[in-house]
C-alpha cells in the first residue's frame, strides 16, 4: 500500500513522462525485483507506440511492431488494455512453457526469462505500455506480481495522460517546419532520408536515443504497421499513423505508406508538424473527456451554437449544457471561450506560431482553480 502510494504521488506531480517512468521503476523494483525494462507511450487513437524508453534491452521497432501487431502471441499490450486485465506474465500465460510465446522464443539465447506486462489504461484509454523481464535463471513472477502491476497500472495511466498536458510548453516556432520522408526497403533497412526528417526525429521522445536517424523505432514502428497492412485494409490510411510529442514540447504526425511504382512492400514515413484537427482530439482525451464531452468540444471549437449542437446531437439543449458543464469542470474552465483558448490555443497554436497573450497556463492541474472573472 505504502508503495502503491508513492507511485500515486509521483503520478500526480508534474513529472515528464520519461521521468515518471524511471522514477516509477525504482519503486517497482522493491516489490517486483526485475532486470530490464521498457516503457512505451502509446497513440490512443491508434494504438501505435510513438515513445520509448528502454533499461538493458535492445530491440527495433520493426520487431516492437511485428510482435505487438502482426504476430499472434499471449499478453500483448493492445489486448491486455482492451481486455481490462491490465497485466499478465507470459509464464502464467503459457501455463510454465515459456517456448509457447513467439515474443520468448524471438529472443531465446538473449538470457531472458519471464516478462511481466501492464497496459495503462484511465477512464478507458489506453495511454502507455511497461514491460518488466527477469533473466533465465531467476524465478517467474507470480499471480501476486501480476496483481501488484494491475493495480497500479490506472494511476501510472494517469501519471502518462498528465505528463500529456504537462508537456506541451511553447517551444519556439522552427524556422523550417518542412515535412520530412524516410523510405525503407521491403526488407525493412533504410534506403534514403531527408535532412527535415532527420531534425524531426532527433526531437523524438526515445531513450537512449537512436545511433542513426534511421534506427528510430517510432519511425521504424510506422512503417512496419504500414508495411504489415495487406490491400484494402486500410483505404483511409488511419492505421499507419501516429502523433508524437517532441522534446522540446511539439506535437508531430507520423503516418506509413505503401509506395508504388517500384519493389513491392517498399513504404515511406512522412514526419511533419501535426496540424490542430489532430493534437485538439488527443488533448481533449488527456483531459478525460468522455467521447460525447469530445465532440461537444470540438463543436465548441467551430463555434457552434448550443441551439445547433443540440440538433446535430438529437438531445436537449439542456443536456448539452450539463455537458458543458462537466467539460468545463474537467478542463478548470469557465466558459467557451477559456475552453478554446486552453484546449487548442495552449497546445496548439504556441508549439508553431508566436502569440502576444498566451492564455494562462495550467491552473486546473496545478491545483489552483482559476482566477475569478472581473
Amino acid at each position: 500500500m505504502r508503495r502503491r502510494q508513492r507511485l500515486e504521488r509521483l503520478a500526480g506531480g508534474d513529472l515528464d513522462w520519461v521521468s515518471l517512468a524511471a522514477q516509477a521503476s525504482d519503486v517497482v523494483r522493491e516489490v517486483v525485483p526485475f532486470t530490464r525494462a521498457c516503457w512505451h507511450t502509446v497513440d490512443p487513437g491508434t494504438v501505435l507506440f510513438n515513445g520509448v524508453l528502454t533499461h538493458k534491452i535492445t530491440c527495433s521497432g520493426t520487431w516492437l511492431a511485428e510482435h505487438e501487431y502482426v504476430i499472434e502471441d499471449v499478453n500483448k499490450w493492445w489486448f491486455l488494455a482492451r481486455s481490462g486485465r491490465g497485466a499478465g506474465a507470459t509464464s502464467l500465460a503459457t501455463h510454465g512453457d515459456l517456448s509457447r510465446s513467439a515474443r520468448h522464443r524471438s529472443h531465446m539465447g538473449w538470457g531472458i526469462g519471464d516478462e511481466l506486462r501492464g497496459s495503462l489504461v484511465a477512464d478507458g484509454t489506453y495511454w502507455g505500455a511497461v514491460g518488466f523481464l527477469r533473466e533465465e535463471d531467476q524465478p517467474w513472477f507470480t499471480e501476486q506480481d501480476t496483481r501488484f502491476l494491475a493495480s497500479i497500472c490506472k494511476p501510472l495511466a494517469e501519471g502518462f495522460r498528465r505528463a500529456t498536458l504537462l508537456a506541451s510548453v511553447a517551444a519556439p516556432p522552427s524556422s523550417d517546419d518542412a515535412p520530412g520522408v524516410v523510405v525503407f526497403a521491403p526488407n525493412g533497412d533504410p534506403e534514403s532520408i531527408s535532412p527535415s526528417a532527420q531534425r524531426w526525429i532527433a526531437d523524438l521522445s526515445e531513450e537512449p536515443s537512436p545511433a542513426q536517424p534511421t534506427d528510430s523505432r517510432i519511425v521504424q514502428i510506422v512503417a512496419e504497421r504500414a508495411r504489415s497492412l495487406g490491400t484494402g485494409q486500410d483505404p483511409l490510411g488511419f492505421a499507419a499513423r501516429a502523433r508524437a510529442q517532441t522534446r522540446s514540447g511539439n506535437w508531430l504526425l507520423l503516418y506509413g505508406t505503401p509506395l508504388a511504382g517500384g519493389a513491392d512492400g517498399r513504404v515511406a514515413v512522412i514526419i511533419q508538424p501535426a496540424p490542430a484537427s489532430e493534437v485538439a482530439p488527443l488533448v481533449a482525451l488527456a483531459y478525460g473527456l468522455t467521447s460525447r464531452e469530445c465532440e461537444i468540444a470540438r463543436l465548441c471549437m467551430q463555434g457552434t451554437s448550443t441551439k445547433k449542437m443540440a440538433h446535430a446531437l438529437n438531445v436537449s439543449p439542456y443536456t448539452i449544457q450539463d455537458h458543458l458543464k462537466s467539460i468545463f469542470a474537467k478542463t478548470g474552465v469557465r466558459t467557451r471561450g477559456e475552453l478554446v483558448g486552453q484546449v487548442f490555443l495552449e497546445h496548439y497554436i504556441p508549439l508553431w506560431e508566436p502569440t502576444t497573450n498566451p492564455p494562462v497556463s495550467w491552473a486546473a492541474l496545478q491545483g489552483s482553480p482559476p482566477e475569478p472573472h472581473s
